[in-house]
């Protein structure tokens, strides 16, 4: 198996860059905000994160390519970045701690394009979170000073904690019928949205989480953090990876029950 060792370092020193851009821009009263054609809010600080990582790419890893949201794909070959410098934009602008830089390295194989080192930083949270191929998932404030991540073990969705974004995307693909199923059958829901969602999945403290629209940035990173940990990642449709454009995640053990509301 190849030795990620030395991309997960390089992923810690690229998210610690775009901390310090995204947390000096955070709630400052001048920050300037616009809105993309797909009627997203973008930010200076958005921006700002992703040339800072794409520049530090260039240097460390000049023949790996590059995908991000603000600046899209540069760059190919057999691996690649893949960037969302603030996941959680909305919230970002109006002063809510909870968005996050997620950085991703994508490695091509027999089955396509698969995240093999992801790194979840939150820092208006005090969090990160991460996670490399065969060596396991890890959340704390550096890596020599982590702790290790394992999905929980809840077995039924009467006991089961699901987390979700909002009531609106499902409304609009026709699946709200089973959103509401599925709510009213686990024992709490929540919505926390975003990264969060999955990191709790890896952490254990949700059990199950679903988004039904997403870009390749906004799970890239979160795939590995949860299948590390133990969990599934996959479409709606049962797909692993995050290629689908939509989001399941949860503890494996009530996947397809999951899948069952929502696919």
């Amino acid at each position: 198996m190849p030795d990620y060792h030395d991309d997960l370092r390089l992923a810690h020193v690229l998210a610690d860059s775009a901390d310090a851009v995204t947390m000096e821009r955070f709630k400052a009263l001048d920050l300037k905000v616009e809105t993309k054609p797909d009627m997203t809010p973008v930010s200076e600080a958005d921006r700002a994160a992703e040339e800072l990582i794409r520049t530090q790419l260039q240097r460390a890893r000049p023949r790996d390519a590059v995908l991000g949201e603000e600046f899209g794909s540069e760059g190919s070959g057999p691996r690649r970045w893949v960037i969302d410098p603030i996941d959680g934009t909305k919230n970002y602008v109006r002063g809510v701690p909870v968005w996050a830089t997620l950085i991703a390295l994508m490695e091509r194989g027999e089955d396509g394009d698969r995240p093999v080192v992801g790194v979840v930083s939150a820092p208006a949270l005090g969090r990160r979170w991460w996670a490399a191929k065969g060596l396991g998932a890890y959340t704390g404030r550096s890596l020599s000073a982590a702790t290790r991540l394992r999905v929980s073990q809840v077995g039924t969705l009467a006991d089961a904690s699901f987390a979700y974004s909002s009531l609106s995307g499902w409304e609009e693909r026709g699946k709200l019928d089973g959103f509401l199923d599925l709510t009213r059958a686990c024992w709490r829901t929540r919505g926390y949205g975003d990264f969060w969602s999955y990191m709790m999945v890896a952490e254990g403290s949700v059990d199950i989480c679903a988004e039904p629209e997403l870009s390749l940035w906004d799970m890239a990173a979160n795939v590995i953090v949860v299948e590390e940990a133990g969990g599934r990642f996959t479409g709606l449709d049962g797909v692993p990876g995050p290629h689908g454009g939509d989001a399941a995640a949860s503890n494996g053990l009530l996947h397809e029950e999951l899948l069952s509301h929502l696919g």
